[in-house]
């Protein structure tokens, strides 16, 4: 059976659907996080696409919360899901860079061992499995390759997927289980790390019936599963039947919404599976993605924002952002504060009856605020930095860093696609700004590892190609 959490919970109306909480005794819900990998901001239909066909995830939007303003804590993938696992800006820990070798300076360790989410640092399975959780991980982990950074050795009782950035989305033929890409297939009770098992399929299909299996097997207890699909990150390929369903589309757009209608399939896979066992009501759903699109690469739309995936406009680091727990949460809600990926690890510990467990957090529990309990803004500023790029983004007004450019200043309110720069307007601001973002940097580890200074170059161009808002 699943434990009890004896507390006493806030009374809410008797007129709202979702008071089944107003209760002093209730089960620990489970926890679902489905993470996309490369996805534009505006490539789903509960964010305004009308080429991507997205119904189940628009389910899930439907039935509870849209943060209008969520951000990642980078605008790349590995440091992205560093501060995802561990609820804090991940520079605080030195995990400032990418840990792909091939992209990393010659200081750095090339070969890649000591690339990974430190060992001293606790992750959200971490916490939840000391609440009485199974958890799982499905898909792409991205947080190192050695066994001693593996998902069983950080918190996760099962584990499917591969170690690395990306790989293709059909089996490889011939596979000698060396490589990071291969797909792992593992329980920690049974022969531990490294079962090297190439399934017949779709990727994105595997990874959604996974989830769904181990449902099924853990229905009588409180479960985590973080799923994390390696759509819609190149390679582009897709199942042909799914190509069919857009025939006016060609080339990139075409694979992508493929690949995007994969995904909302997998995803309705594992939401049928609740139901089917209803359990549905008492799971928080959370589905997000891991930085802006790389436009260039997979034609993903960030509109209606500027910027790309690896820059700092607001197509980089804003995300899709989405929340269901049809027992805690109304329906139908729009957010309109931002929030942080860094909050799901304290808002998902606080749900399972734990959050004076964490002590080293830069999240919140976004709970009290979806439900208007806390009407203050989750996190009145916020950061962001690469290197010696940075932003800081204090209520409206965000200040992004150049090392080879003069600063500049937005106010997001009035100008979501930072078309006008407000810097010479207001050079006081601008310069308590830079103070603060200083008086932040001061707290924060030197990073591990560094880029070879030619994808400096790179971002910085790509920045400039998509300074225009993205249009629909």
């Amino acid at each position: 059976m699943k434990a009890s959490i004896i507390g006493s919970l806030v009374l809410l109306s008797s007129t709202l659907p979702f008071n089944t909480f107003a209760e002093e005794v209730t089960e620990q819900p489970n926890i679902i996080l489905i993470f996309a990998d490369d996805a534009g901001y505006g490539d789903f239909g509960f964010q305004g696409s009308k080429v991507m066909q997205t119904p189940h995830l628009d389910d899930i939007a439907q039935q509870g919360v849209i943060f209008e303003q969520g951000y990642v804590s980078d605008a790349t993938c590995g440091p992205s899901r560093a501060g995802l696992m561990t609820g804090k800006y991940q520079q605080r820990f030195g995990y400032e860079e990418i840990n792909v070798p091939g992209f990393m300076s010659d200081n750095s360790a090339l070969d890649g061992a000591e690339m990974g989410l430190p060992l001293d640092q606790l992750t959200m399975a971490d916490y939840l499995k000391k609440q009485g959780y199974k958890t799982a991980m499905f898909g792409k982990w991205h947080l190192g390759s050695a066994d001693r950074f593996h998902p069983l050795n950080r918190g996760f009782d099962e584990f499917l997927g591969f170690r690395g950035g990306d790989r293709s989305y059909f089996p490889y033929p011939d596979t000698t289980h060396s490589n990071i890409n291969d797909i792992m297939y593992d329980k920690q009770l049974e022969k531990g790390m490294g079962n090297f098992e190439e399934r017949e399929g779709y990727l994105t299909d595997i990874l959604g019936d996974a989830a769904a299996d181990f449902i099924e097997r853990n229905q009588s207890d409180p479960f985590f599963i973080y799923l994390a699909f390696n759509a819609v990150h190149t390679p582009l390929e897709s199942k042909p039947e799914d190509l069919k369903q857009f025939p006016h589309l060609t080339g990139k757009h075409q694979e992508l919404a493929a690949m995007t209608l994969a995904m909302d399939r997998a995803t309705g896979v594992v939401m049928d599976k609740l139901d089917a066992l209803n359990l549905t009501d008492n799971t928080i759903v959370v589905f997000t993605n891991d930085n802006g699109g790389p436009s260039d690469k997979n034609a993903s739309n960030n509109a209606p924002l500027a910027g790309t995936k690896s820059n700092h406009l607001e197509g980089g680091i804003r995300v899709p952002f989405i929340m269901s727990w049809p027992a805690k949460i109304k329906e139908n809600q729009r957010y309109t504060y931002p929030v942080s990926t860094i909050d799901l690890l304290p808002t998902f510990v606080a749900a399972a009856g734990g959050l004076d467990t964490v002590t080293d957090t830069d999240g919140v529990d976004l709970v009290p605020y979806i439900n208007g309990e806390n009407t203050s803004r989750p996190h009145p500023v916020m950061y962001w930095k690469k290197e010696t790029r940075a932003v800081i983004r204090d209520e409206d007004w965000k200040l992004i860093r150049y090392p080879d450019r003069p600063a500049e200043l937005y106010n997001l309110a009035s100008d979501t696609g930072e078309q006008h720069d407000l810097a010479a307007k207001h050079p006081e601001r601008v310069r308590a700004m830079f103070k603060s973002l200083f008086d932040w940097e001061l707290t924060l580890e030197r990073p591990r590892w560094l880029l070879k200074r030619k994808f400096e170059k790179y971002d910085l161009d790509r920045m400039d190609k998509y300074r225009e808002p993205a249009t629909q």
